[in-house]
Formats: structure tokens, C-alpha cells, sequence
């Protein structure tokens, strides 16, 4: 007999969704332990997205195709059909607005949002030498580095975490580019060598952070995630996604929002450039008192198209 979860008064027995790739059943794992811990029954049920299946495309090829949610259509039709009663996503992978079914009942505490220099033979990207290559299958990450090293090459590298670092090891590149967060996750840091600052290589929005997504009308589910919601973190990133909405933009456009909590204080910064890095543009703001996270990622985005950014974004449309 099901012991009551000590979420709720009601005995506690859930489904999660989730993609089969070794990160993201590490998220689904590290929810199902939070939840199980309180009491819950928790199942995982994977989930193959449009996005896994498709590997053999860029990531502009299959955003073309399935322009919103390549990573969470097919997850949220099994949310939607009462199969999963949860879905645990990597926040940046979701569109900056759910459909009216869905809602985002919690958001844990964030992990690092930085992106990674990985490297086996070189300490830094500014120790890479002319012309060597760098694996990534980012445009924001292309975009942004190439403002600031167009001497190098980038490949497009698509796979899993490990799939990469096979790649790297194989000497398909000098170097690649990946999410801290991951990395740190499945304790694959060895060839982890610098973390770019927001200023240089500005993370994607909502870059570190988990989302749990439920059916908007399932009070008890919503109800039992409440305790694994973060405040801040939730700011932080609700103020990135309302950035990245005004731009008009989704993961695969070469725009970079990080909004940070220092002291008790919130700051955002993004970055808009155009594809071959020959131009870019940044703005900075700090959160000023009474100001709704929403309020302050639209004033960035303001402040971004005002130094030309809808230009650099339309040179991103194919």
C-alpha cells in the first residue's frame, strides 16, 4: 500500500517523463531521489523526442522542421494524455511560452550556467592557435566566439555529453564547447579548462537550470513539486526568458541572457550577434526595487534592439 508523500495528505505515487541521452535521466534521477526522499513513488518513463531523433541534422535543420519544442513536444503529448504525471527538462531547452495545458511548477536551485572550455592539449581558448577547430553546435556559441577569435574554425558537433568528448579525444577538434552544468552533473570535468565569463561567451537563457513541468490543472502534483521551487532562481530565469521572448527568439538563435544574484542583488546581461561574429551587441542592466523579473528582461531587451540587434537576428534567419 502506497505510504502518504509528506508533500501531501494524499498518498504520493508519480511518473516522470523524461529523454533517454545519459543527462538528461541524471536530471530525471536527481528529481525522482528529491521526491522519494518526501515520501513519493516515483517511475521514470523515457521518452524519444524529435530533437534525438534527428541527430543527423544541424540544429538549424531540424529547428527549420519543428520550430518549437524539438526536445519536448513528444514529452509534453504524454503530459497531456495523463501517461507522465512530470517532466523534468533542461530549462533552455523549453519554448519561453508554454501551451495553456502545461505550467512550470518548479525550478530548483540553478547550477553553474557557464559555458565550458574543453580542451585535452590546450589550457585556455586564447592559448588555441590559428586556424584549429572547435566543436560546437551552437550558433549563440559560434556567433559570440567568432566576435572574438574569427581566426578559428567551428564544426558542428551534435551527440550526447560523452559522444563529444569521444569526438574530442578522436582529434576531430582542438577543443569544444559545452554547458558547466553538465559537465559537473555527470562528473565528466577532467578536460574542463576555463569557464567564459557572461561578458565574453553569454550563457543561453535559462543555461543551468531544471524546469518540472505538469499539467496546469493538476493541483496535487503541483502542490507535492512546490518544496523543490528555488525563488531566486526562478527570478533569475523568468527574467531571461522574458528577454529572450521580446527578442523574438528561441535556443537556436545567437542570443546569450544571464541574469545573477550577488549579495541579494540581481544583474542581466545579454548578448545579440550576428552569425559570423562581425558584429555584436551588449547591454547590462542591474534589478532595480520593485521591478518584476518580467519588467526587467523586457528593459534588456529594449536596451539591446535600441543598439541594432533586430538586424544581427534577422541575418540568423534562414
Amino acid at each position: 500500500m502506497t505510504e502518504p508523500c509528506a508533500l501531501s495528505p494524499e498518498p504520493c505515487s508519480l511518473k516522470i517523463g523524461s529523454r533517454g541521452s545519459q543527462l538528461a535521466l541524471w536530471q530525471a534521477n536527481h528529481i525522482a531521489d528529491q521526491l522519494r526522499l518526501k515520501g513519493c513513488e516515483v517511475a521514470i518513463e523515457i521518452i524519444r523526442t524529435t530533437g534525438d531523433a534527428m541527430q543527423h541534422l544541424t540544429f538549424a535543420q531540424v529547428g527549420a522542421t519543428v520550430p518549437k519544442g524539438m526536445f519536448t513536444k513528444e514529452i509534453e503529448e504524454a503530459l497531456y494524455d495523463r501517461r507522465i504525471d512530470l517532466a523534468v527538462h533542461s530549462l533552455k531547452d523549453l519554448p519561453t511560452s508554454l501551451d495553456d495545458p502545461f505550467t512550470i511548477a518548479a525550478i530548483p536551485p540553478r547550477a553553474d550556467a557557464r559555458d565550458a572550455f574543453v580542451s585535452i592539449n590546450f589550457e585556455s581558448f586564447a592559448a588555441l592557435p590559428s586556424g584549429a577547430r572547435i566543436g560546437t553546435s551552437s550558433l549563440r556559441r559560434q556567433a559570440q566566439l567568432r566576435s572574438v577569435r574569427n581566426d578559428l574554425h567551428f564544426l558542428e558537433f551534435r551527440g550526447n555529453v560523452d559522444t563529444r568528448l569521444r569526438k574530442l579525444s578522436e582529434g576531430e577538434a582542438e577543443a569544444i564547447i559545452l554547458a558547466s552544468a553538465g559537465l559537473e552533473r555527470l562528473e565528466r570535468t577532467e578536460y574542463l579548462r576555463e569557464r567564459f565569463p557572461a561578458l565574453i561567451l553569454c550563457p543561453a537563457a535559462g543555461q543551468g537550470a531544471l524546469a518540472i513541468e505538469t499539467r496546469a490543472d493538476d493541483r496535487a502534483t503541483i502542490e507535492a513539486l512546490a518544496v523543490l521551487d528555488d525563488a531566486s532562481t526562478r527570478f533569475a530565469v523568468t527574467a531571461e526568458r522574458a528577454a529572450l521572448a521580446a527578442l523574438g527568439g528561441g535556443c537556436q538563435v545567437p542570443i546569450g541572457i544571464h541574469c545573477l544574484e550577488s549579495a541579494g542583488r540581481f544583474s542581466i546581461t545579454g548578448a545579440v550577434a550576428a552569425p559570423s561574429g562581425e558584429g555584436i551587441v551588449r547591454a547590462a542592466l542591474e534589478h532595480q526595487e520593485g521591478t518584476s523579473p518580467t519588467a526587467l528582461g523586457q528593459k534588456l531587451a529594449e536596451r539591446l534592439l535600441a543598439q541594432g540587434a533586430r538586424s544581427l537576428l534577422e541575418l540568423a534567419i534562414p
